[in-house]
């Protein structure tokens, strides 16, 4: 097989993993009920598991690997099994509440994926096509991430846009060549505590407010009288 074979075939494989990330994110932007939402995300997860396990073959960084294994078995399974505990230990209620409807969002995530094109692209011209894309991607994905946190109202949505930017992160971080291991291990660890936190955080709101609509904090000023 040609070399220039090979190398198409290796930039295929990196944007379709990178898409399916982005994918993974639209479809958390469509869902309306807490089921789905954990599913999209296990999917995005899984997604990003495969990219990165890509990169490290591609990239011939054995370290990768690790990243990998972490993504998939923290956030393809241990997260999303987690947060449906916590909801049927704190019988959630199981629908998302919007703060703009899902069609909205999905051309605002849109926008957002043509925003992040248009930053990262024009800025980086000596980069390699293939990392300044995926750049791109991770940026997007990011960027919806953040979205879902604005437009979702349930606590427990906050919390997988949360992770759902971190795996924007992840995605960008994989795919510049050369990121020793410590970087990807720390982003775990930062997430993983920041889900452990957010899970006592989902317990102390439903305690205190009787639900997880994330209205009640911001109308909350102070202690209840």
């Amino acid at each position: 097989m040609s070399a220039s074979l090979l190398n198409q075939i290796e930039y295929s494989a990196s944007h379709l993993f990178a898409a399916l990330v982005l994918l993974g994110s639209f479809a958390l932007i469509y869902q309306r009920r807490m089921v789905g939402m954990f599913n999209a995300f296990a999917f995005q997860a899984t997604a990003l598991a495969a990219a990165a396990a890509w990169e490290a073959y591609v990239q011939a960084a054995p370290h990768l690997y690790v990243t990998a294994g972490l993504t998939f078995v923290l956030k393809a399974v241990v997260i999303p099994l987690a947060l449906r505990r916590i909801v049927r230990k704190l019988d959630i209620h199981r629908s998302i509440e919007v703060v703009i409807g899902i069609g909205p969002t999905m051309l605002a995530g849109i926008a957002l994926v043509v925003l992040a094109t248009l930053l990262v692209l024009p800025v980086m011209p000596g980069v390699a096509a293939i990392a300044r894309e995926e750049l791109a991607l991770a940026l997007a994905v990011l960027l919806i991430g953040l979205l879902i946190m604005i437009t979702r109202r349930n606590a427990t949505s906050l919390v997988i846009g949360f992770m759902s930017m971190e795996n924007g992160l992840i995605l960008g971080v994989v795919g510049v060549a050369g990121m020793p291991l410590v970087v990807e291990v720390s982003i775990a660890l930062a997430v993983l505590v920041a889900f452990i936190i957010f899970g006592l955080f989902l317990i102390r709101i439903r305690e205190r407010f009787d639900s997880l609509d994330a209205h009640y904090l911001e109308s909350f000023r102070g202690e209840r009288r």
